[in-house]
């Protein structure tokens, strides 16, 4: 099993950070900013998966 480095952990916080503004912004009222930084976070985790498999090789 491979342990969670640095890189992990700031991936996952930009998605994260990018899901919670989502959902402020939704219940702000703000419906179409709310979902276009909701389609940032598979942008996010997707991006980060693709630099793990280029790191990788």
């Amino acid at each position: 099993m491979r342990k969670i480095d640095i890189f992990d952990i700031l991936i996952l916080l930009a998605a994260f950070s990018s899901l919670a503004y989502s959902e402020l912004c939704w219940f702000k009222g703000e419906k179409e900013a709310a979902l276009f930084v909701g389609l940032w976070v598979p942008s996010i985790l997707g991006f980060g998966i693709f630099l793990k498999l280029t790191k990788q090789k």
